[in-house]
């Protein structure tokens, strides 16, 4: 395993060096979409939705959509000034029951690995966990994101959990679970009595992903069967104009098009190259505007064409 982060963990006066790993990996089988014909990816295009252009990532800001319909926009320099946590500190805030938890609260896991010189205070901190039978409630920054978590011990390791915070729990809303439910005596009993006759210790390794054996049998069969082909290599286009020339462009071409249709006006009016302010500021939905060549195009059309907005692959 590959250490992702190092830090301390700290309660009272004693530290603890530690390095961080991921606890748990995905097994799924992961599929590419490709054309049926040829096998070639596919490949997604960032459009926008108004003007139906090509957006370079560069021109890509952050917006936020309100109830009553405004956007609100975030560039760069408004996430900057958010306040980001890069402590390599796991803070121990409380140590609590262990019964306490609910798993509900649970997200990712990680191991904790002491440095050498750290294995005596580590496994004085795991075995008090084990004696009180308590977990510690600390604070820790991953990813420049301070988080809620706990510490636990799974075996002879220190386990970091991760959690959601309170308000990330939902809560359920079911009018039925308040109704008076009936339940006889001899009923409980009969259900106590086949719960009684499936209980057994839990075993993990007792269970595997039989959809995912499946997949791979599959994959496996096909190869094996010579129901494979060699995977294309997409084409490169030699001196050919890049995005933003091609962006250019066509900014110039529509700007052209509108002059011609009006006069020569279009351009004094209104510059070829003109870059959207950005700003963190409330603004309404900008309106569609097109040239006017383009308009008079599309009203000439019987039927008018729908842009749709890209969506990401599965």
């Amino acid at each position: 395993m590959r250490a992702m982060w190092s830090g301390a963990v700290s309660f009272g006066l004693v530290s603890v060096p530690i390095k961080l790993y991921s606890a748990t990996t995905n097994h799924d089988v992961r599929f590419h979409q490709v054309h049926g014909v040829d096998g070639g990816r596919i490949k997604y295009k960032r459009t926008c939705s108004v003007c139906g252009e090509e957006v370079e990532y560069a021109d890509i800001v952050k917006g936020y959509e309100t109830e009553d319909g405004e956007l609100i926009t975030l560039d760069d320099e408004d996430l900057d000034s958010l306040p980001v946590a890069t402590g390599h500190e796991i803070d121990v805030i409380e140590f609590v029951p262990a019964d306490q938890i609910d798993p509900l609260l649970f997200d990712k896991s990680y191991f904790l690995e002491p440095e050498a010189k750290a294995a005596k205070p580590y496994a004085l901190l795991r075995e008090a966990l084990v004696q009180t039978d308590r977990m510690a409630v600390v604070r820790v920054a991953l990813r420049q994101r301070e988080t809620l978590a706990l510490l636990r011990v799974r075996d002879k390791a220190i386990v970091l959990q991760t959690m959601l915070w309170p308000d990330e729990v939902r809560e359920p809303d079911f009018d039925i679970l308040d109704a008076d439910v009936d339940l006889r005596p001899q009923e409980l009993t009969m259900a106590s009595s086949l719960v009684e006759s499936l209980g057994a210790d839990f075993d993990p390794t007792d269970f595997h992903d039989e959809y995912r054996d499946a997949v791979v049998e599959l994959i496996e069969r096909k190869r094996t069967t010579g129901e494979t082909r060699p995977a294309p290599v997409a084409e490169k286009r030699e001196d050919g104009p890049d995005s933003m020339t091609d962006l250019l462009s066509a900014l110039q071409a529509s700007v052209e098009a509108a002059r011609s249709a009006s006069g020569g006006s279009a351009a004094k009016d209104e510059p070829a190259e003109k870059k959207p302010a950005r700003s963190s500021s409330t603004t309404k939905k900008p309106a569609t505007r097109r040239p006017a060549a383009k308009k008079k195009a599309d009203d000439e059309e019987e039927a008018p064409t729908t842009r749709k907005r890209a969506r990401k692959p599965a």
